[in-house]
């Protein structure tokens, strides 16, 4: 099942939303549902417009003592 903007030009809206979601550490599949985009799309727009999706303020390789 193919999402409902599937394919579709992104507008500004859009793009912004995508930002403000990215800035709130929201997974990738869960930005894609509330766009209404696959996953892969969310990704590919987020490198185009240089929004970085990876989660901010965890230690890295789950390291814990």
């Amino acid at each position: 099942m193919d999402p409902k903007n599937n394919g579709k030009h992104w507008t500004a809206a859009e793009v912004e939303q995508l930002k403000a979601l990215a800035d709130g550490n929201t997974p990738t599949r869960v930005i894609g549902l509330k766009l209404q985009r696959s996953p892969s799309a969310v990704e590919s727009k987020a490198a185009s417009e240089g929004i970085s999706l990876k989660p901010t303020n965890q230690s890295p390789y789950n390291r814990r003592r």
